[in-house]
Parts: structure tokens; C-alpha cells; sequence
């Protein structure tokens, strides 16, 4: 019996001591620790930091070293910069998208990013709302891209942004702002939304929030009639729930698809050893433990799957949605630059003709020209920002003096600013408001155009979008005491454009001989980089107003 048994106890030690020699094998850290810091995009760093700990526990052995991996955050744009700057001191790191390297490459600094070497999560970014408005919106606003951008278009004032307000995320800040940008960008393109997109995007800068989780506790807290919604990665929205139970939000699924957040892998080291670490981390993260770690914190994998806490429940569609094409590295760039153009702050001075034929009348509106006018002027500087420089001149013959065929009614500067006791916004509606036509007066058009165009570009601001425009009857140029011809403008426009430093014709007339001036008028706009319009209905400023704040986007070379 003792036999048997001394052969048991023998093999049971030779087991062990091989155990024993192939654990130390796999975990032998005689050579001490082998630090990889990792640094990841805030909202899933506390994931991270968990798979972390768990595979520092494991004892990852590399060359008789274990490998400690340590996980702190960072905003990804901040880290991105310091990559591009040579400044970089984490070994690897998971920024929150793709979008924001593809951006960043295109520039002169991001040149010498790496590159990406997959994704380890997936967000999609979606439209939200309170949980306790989304059934207000079921007969305002479908989810869908579209949608959002008629709600959020400035032109558009009978539309659904009546009853709904667009908040947004700066693409330039957040990699979830910079998805829906690309994402109702691309829907617009596609359905010949052009024109509104521009107005949706003029809205949306001023309706930006700081931050996802600014913007998503915006939502449930109530101010007026409008239902508020925004954009926001699925993922941030189950944190907001989880951290606020009592001021739930849902999120609103594009019927169109979605663009992710994909949380993509770099690895920034060159050092042998650290690479390798580096490399046996990335295949921890693909493990099916990592996946549901990530899952729980309100992830999805990189193949779109939800874990238990994305439930319809909850506010979620555990179904991935539909999936746009990502844009290519061209496209963002050139969306990101949109973005940045139209968003330029604006500097404008309009011309407002007072002359005697804008006493007649116009048939079938019961206005006269001066009134049409009026209301035009209204409309399209309605469409500006509180933080643009408006000013306003009116012209004739020999308004202010003799000879002098114009008049400053307000001085340029901040519609947010007060002047003489009145907001210069509010100073501009009264004025237009109280306008009247000079009977005996004539149109020195061309003497203002070329007085106006001077100080313009005497006081011109680099950091703005510098406009003339031009409201009239369209009869042209009409002065008896001669002053500046037709021939003598143009060549002054021509000589005077500068397209380092443009400023841009807006012309538009309303009124029947307004068609009979469109030649002369093209050639004043254009000389200037401009475009002059006919507007045969009032309500068509809108349009054309957007069309001058399109032309922000191709500046100083619209016309080839």
C-alpha cells in the first residue's frame, strides 16, 4: 500500500514543481517591473483603469519583467496636440475617435501622428431629449438628421424650430460635435440641403454647449415652450442617467444612421521592450472579460454590441443602429474648415436707398418700395448674432449736406452693445422701423458704394467677415450733379479688392426695374468677390442671405 501511495506523493510533487516552473515562466518579474503608461479619453478611463488592475494582478511578464500598466486621462484634443508637438509622454494611448485624428492630420502639426492600430469600443452618437418631453416631439421632430437641421435653421422660421431648440456640442472640442457635424453634413449633401445646413450651423454656434454633460443636463431643465434637444454619444448619456436617476434623458436614433465614437488604440513608444508591453496589453483589451468591463460601463463593442445596461428601459436601443460611411480624411477636413468659416464673427454695413421712387408702391403686397425694404433689411440682419458688427447708412442725393449722398444712421460695431443708452440691435429695428424715402431725392448709388467701401477697408478686422451690403430699388445709379460713373466704380472696385483682406459686395434689390440694373449690379458685386440678387419676393431674403453667409466657405475664390 505504501508503494502506490510514495508514487502519488512523487508525482503530485513533480506536478507541482512543473507548475511551479511554467507559472514563474509566464510571470517571472526577476527583472522587476516594466512600466506602460497608458493615458485614455476621460469616459472610459475608470473601464480602463479596471482592466488595468485586473492585468497587473495577472503578473504579464516581458523579458523577466511584469509589466504595470497605470491609466490617466486626458481630453483627446489635448493629447493629440502634444503628439503632434513631439510633447507626448504616455506609451499608449485611446482617444475617443477616429474623426479627431483624421482632423488633426490634415494639419501641418499633425503630420507626424501615428497610426491607429484598431478600436477597442464603440458610441454611437445620437440626437437625445428628456425622457419626461421625447413624447412632445413625436409629431415636431422625427429623429432624424434632417430633421435637426430644419429645427436648427435661422431662415427657416415656420419650421419645427418653432417648437424646438438645437443645443450642440463645438466639433472643434468634442469628437461627438465633430460626428454629428460630419454625419448631418453628409445627410444634407444627400438630400439638397445645402442652403440649410449653412443656417442650421449659423444657429447652432450660438447654441453650443461646454461639454456632453453640460448639454445633457440642459435638456431636462425647462426654459419656455421649446422642447430642447441635442447630440451626444450614447455612453455619456447612460452616465448622466446613472449619476442622475431623476432627470433621466433618452436617446433619439437617426433614421438615416450614425457615425461612432471608436475609441481607436495608438502606440506612441519606440522603446523594444515597452512596445511589447504595449502590444500584450492591446491583446488584453480584446479579451472577452475586457468586452464585458467595457460593456457595463455603457460601451458597445467595436462590433456594435450592447451590454445589459443599454436597454429600451432605460432609454436605449440595444440593436446597433445603422451605420453611416465614415468620411475620409478629405471630408473632414473640409466640414472642420466650414465649420470655422461660417463661424468667423461678422462685420457688416448696409446701405439703405431712401430715395424718391422708393415712395411707389409695389403691386399686390400693399407696401411701398421703402417699406419692402424695410422689411427685407429686418429679416436678413435678424439672421446675425448678437456678437456681430452691424451698422447702417442711408443713401440718396445730397442727404447730409450738399453733395454728400449719404448719411450714417448707426455707427458699426457689436449688436450687443449699448449706444446712446439703446442697444445698437435695438437702435437698427427702430431705425429701419422710422425710415422714410427723400421725394426730391435721387440715387447716388456709386458715391456711397465707393465712400462706404473706403471706410471699410480703412477699418477692416482681420478676425471677422468683412460685408458691404446694398438694399435698393434696383433703378441703378441716378445722380444729376454726375459724381462717380458706372466705369469709374468698377475700376475703383477692381483696384481696391484686396483678397488677403476681402470685403464682400452683397447686393440685393427688390422692384420692378430691379432686373433691368442686374448687369450693372453683377459687375459691382463681383468686382468685390460678391453677389448681387433680385428679390421678387420679400420673403426670398432669407435665401439670399444665406447664400452671402455661404460664400464664407469659399472666400476670397468663389468665382474660380
Amino acid at each position: 500500500m505504501l508503494v502506490p501511495l510514495a508514487g502519488a506523493v512523487a508525482m503530485a510533487v513533480l506536478l507541482g514543481v512543473a507548475a511551479f516552473v511554467i507559472f514563474n515562466r509566464d510571470h517571472d518579474c526577476s527583472g522587476g517591473r516594466l512600466p506602460l503608461r497608458v493615458v485614455a479619453t476621460p469616459e472610459i478611463q475608470p473601464a480602463l483603469n479596471k482592466i488595468a488592475a485586473d492585468y497587473n494582478k495577472a503578473m504579464h511578464s516581458i523579458d523577466d519583467k511584469c509589466v504595470e500598466v497605470t491609466v490617466a486621462e486626458e481630453e483627446s484634443a489635448r493629447t493629440a496636440n502634444a503628439v503632434a508637438a513631439g510633447k507626448a509622454t504616455a506609451d499608449f494611448w485611446v482617444a475617443d475617435s477616429s474623426l479627431l485624428m483624421e482632423s488633426m492630420r490634415a494639419t501641418s502639426a499633425g503630420e507626424e501622428l501615428p497610426q491607429v492600430e484598431g478600436s477597442i469600443a464603440t458610441s454611437p452618437v445620437v440626437l437625445a431629449a428628456a425622457k419626461s418631453a421625447a413624447s412632445r416631439l413625436t409629431d415636431t421632430l422625427q429623429p432624424s438628421w434632417s430633421a435637426m437641421i430644419s429645427a436648427a435653421n435661422v431662415a427657416n422660421v415656420d419650421g419645427p424650430g418653432r417648437k424646438v431648440r438645437v443645443l450642440a456640442l463645438d466639433p472643434q472640442k468634442s469628437s461627438a460635435g465633430l460626428a454629428a457635424l460630419l454625419a448631418a453634413a453628409g445627410t444634407a449633401r444627400e438630400a439638397g440641403q445645402d442652403k440649410e445646413l449653412v443656417g442650421a450651423l449659423k444657429e447652432l454656434s450660438g447654441q453650443l454647449a461646454s461639454d456632453p454633460a453640460a448639454l445633457l443636463a440642459s435638456l431636462t431643465v425647462k426654459s419656455g415652450s421649446k422642447v430642447p434637444i441635442g447630440v451626444s454619444s450614447e455612453q455619456a448619456i447612460y452616465i448622466h442617467n446613472t449619476e442622475k436617476p431623476q432627470s433621466q434623458v433618452v436617446a433619439l436614433y437617426p433614421k438615416e444612421g450614425t457615425l461612432s465614437l471608436d475609441y481607436p488604440v495608438t502606440i506612441l513608444t519606440e522603446d523594444p521592450g515597452v512596445l511589447k508591453a504595449a502590444a500584450d496589453f492591446k491583446q488584453a483589451l480584446a479579451t472577452e472579460s475586457a468586452k464585458k468591463a467595457l460593456r457595463a460601463a455603457g460601451f458597445r463593442t467595436d462590433e456594435g454590441k450592447a451590454g445589459e445596461v443599454l436597454t429600451k428601459a432605460k432609454g436605449f436601443d440595444p440593436e446597433s443602429p445603422a451605420a453611416l460611411d465614415p468620411p475620409d480624411g478629405a471630408t473632414v477636413t473640409r466640414v472642420v474648415q466650414t465649420w470655422s468659416r461660417l463661424n468667423l464673427g461678422s462685420r457688416l454695413l448696409a446701405l439703405l436707398d431712401v430715395s424718391g421712387t422708393m415712395a411707389l408702391p409695389v403691386p399686390g403686397t400693399g407696401m411701398t418700395r421703402m417699406q419692402a425694404i424695410n422689411k427685407i433689411a429686418t429679416e436678413g440682419l435678424s439672421l446675425f448674432p448678437p456678437d456681430s458688427d452691424i451698422g447702417l447708412w442711408s443713401f440718396s442725393t445730397h442727404l447730409d449736406g450738399q453733395g454728400r449722398d449719404y448719411k450714417e444712421l448707426v455707427s458699426v460695431g457689436p449688436l450687443a452693445e449699448t449706444t446712446d443708452g439703446v442697444l445698437r440691435k435695438d437702435l437698427m429695428g427702430q431705425t429701419l422701423a422710422t425710415l422714410q424715402a427723400k421725394a426730391t431725392g435721387d440715387t447716388g448709388l456709386n458715391d456711397t458704394i465707393k465712400a462706404a467701401y473706403t471706410e471699410m477697408t480703412k477699418t477692416y478686422k482681420e478676425d471677422k467677415v468683412n460685408t458691404l451690403l446694398i438694399l435698393t430699388d434696383g433703378a441703378g445709379n441716378d445722380d444729376p450733379d454726375g459724381g462717380v460713373t458706372n466705369a469709374q466704380l468698377l475700376q475703383f472696385l477692381k483696384k481696391t479688392y484686396n483678397p488677403k483682406r476681402p470685403i464682400s459686395i452683397l447686393l440685393i434689390a427688390f422692384g420692378p426695374e430691379a432686373r433691368k440694373g442686374k448687369q450693372q449690379m453683377d459687375a459691382l458685386a463681383k468686382a468685390a468677390g460678391g453677389e448681387a440678387y433680385i428679390a421678387d419676393d420679400v420673403l426670398q431674403v432669407r435665401d439670399f442671405f444665406l447664400q452671402g453667409m455661404e460664400r464664407r466657405i469659399c472666400m476670397p475664390n468663389c468665382d474660380g
